[in-house]
């Protein structure tokens, strides 16, 4: 009989999001006559930009003919999507190596793929609250998680305590689940610890593209010494509407480089990239031509037009929360709004209240850790007109 990794007997019972369409799910059942407006998982309802959507067909064209038909390619990444990532950074005064970057399907998986690269004895420093992929993956593989707490009083940006030692660090800016986004101080005070600590920092972007505050980094290269001591993850999912299409893509410079216990340093660009050869046959060429076309002038104007919808959508629920009087954070620079359970109510009955008595769902925050237990996340990335419903309903409950 097999040895099983038991680590996965530590994890919660079902991902938070089963969960949640299990819920829905019986709900609706038992009421089919009710519209139930979703504004819980952050997945996008805007289509693809006409320009990707272009560029998709003419990867499905290529398969068609023998003289450019594409079969396996590149672990790491076609060469053009790989150049139009460093011209992006560029772009936002961020000087990055083609080589560092490796093309995937997603922040998801790299994230959760990442922990190959490590031990399983190192020290894990997880800001409480956080996206539950990076508590998972880690209960997956038995290591040791520290958790820093995330709360009002810290406006969920929590900074680093030099009394305690990690060595693996996990920050998301602008922050899932709480909207909150670092500034530029704030992650040099990061940096220079996992400096000190010789610690690495993994650094989720995902939502870079919904920062209009010219005064915040967008990436953690931003800052000086980072690139000694940081990954990062970012994707299209939320940029460009890849959620269903799927392309991410993970920065890891080569100045990253560390000692293992015989005293040979090891590049964790080597390291990621024999990783992905070995496990990973790469994203295909069709979205990866999409993707490219997303990183042009044209692509970013389309993708910033479907960003402004998004975010309109966000100033509604916040100008809704603000008249309740209802404490809140992020809805600026983010898609998410997390805001305190009116009248001190846990955030799991909170999302049955809304659920049964306005049939709105959004997302528990004790889903993403303790100090989530009162309050609940709302998205921005359902249309104009579910999120104005949505929020008339939750006015007339408060």
């Amino acid at each position: 009989m097999p040895k099983l990794n038991e680590n996965y007997q530590n994890l919660k019972e079902s991902y938070l999001f089963v969960e949640i369409a299990h819920r829905v799910a019986e709900y609706t059942k038992a009421n089919p006559d009710k519209k139930v407006i979703r504004l819980g998982i952050g997945d996008v309802t805007l289509p693809l930009e006409p320009l990707a959507v272009d560029a998709l067909h003419e990867g499905v064209d290529a398969m068609t003919s023998t003289e450019t038909f594409k079969g396996y390619g590149p672990e790491q990444g076609y060469e053009f999507l790989r150049n139009a990532v460093v011209d992006y950074y560029a772009e936002n005064g961020v000087s990055i190596h083609a080589d560092d970057v490796f093309i995937s399907d997603g922040a998801k998986s790299d994230t959760g793929n990442i922990g190959d690269l490590f031990a399983t004895d190192n020290v894990v420093l997880i800001p409480d609250p956080v996206y539950p992929v990076y508590v998972d993956s880690n209960i997956m593989t038995g290591r040791q998680i520290t958790y820093i707490d995330a709360n009002a009083d810290n406006n969920f940006l929590p900074l680093p305590d030099k009394n305690v030692h990690a060595d693996i660090i996990y920050i998301c800016s602008p922050n899932n689940p709480t909207g909150a986004t670092y500034n530029k101080e704030q992650l040099k005070e990061w940096v220079d610890y996992a400096l000190e600590n010789e610690a690495v920092i993994l650094f989720d972007s995902a939502y870079e593209a919904f920062i209009t505050d010219p005064e915040l980094p967008r990436s953690i290269y931003a800052i000086e010494g980072a690139k000694k001591c940081a990954i990062e993850f970012c994707s299209l999912s939320k940029t460009a509407g890849f959620t269903g299409t799927r392309c991410g893509y993970t920065i890891v410079p080569k100045e990253l480089v560390f000692k293992a216990s015989n005293g040979e340093e090891m590049s964790v660009n080597a390291m990621w990239n024999r990783r992905q050869s070995t496990k990973f046959n790469g994203t295909s060429y069709i979205v990866q031509k999409g993707a490219a076309a997303v990183f042009t002038k044209e692509g970013m104007a389309q993708c910033k037009e479907n960003i402004a919808y998004y975010q309109e959508n966000a100033r509604v629920i916040s100008e809704t929360l603000a008249k309740k009087g209802i404490r809140y954070f992020g809805g600026e620079n983010s898609p998410y709004i997390w805001f305190e359970c009116p009248n001190g109510m846990d955030s799991w009955d909170f999302f049955d209240y809304l659920l049964n008595n306005a049939q709105v769902v959004g997302t528990p925050g004790a889903g993403f850790g303790k100090n989530g237990q009162n309050f609940f996340r709302l998205t921005s990335f359902g249309t104009h007109e579910s999120t104005k419903e949505a929020m008339e309903r939750f006015e007339k409950l408060f």
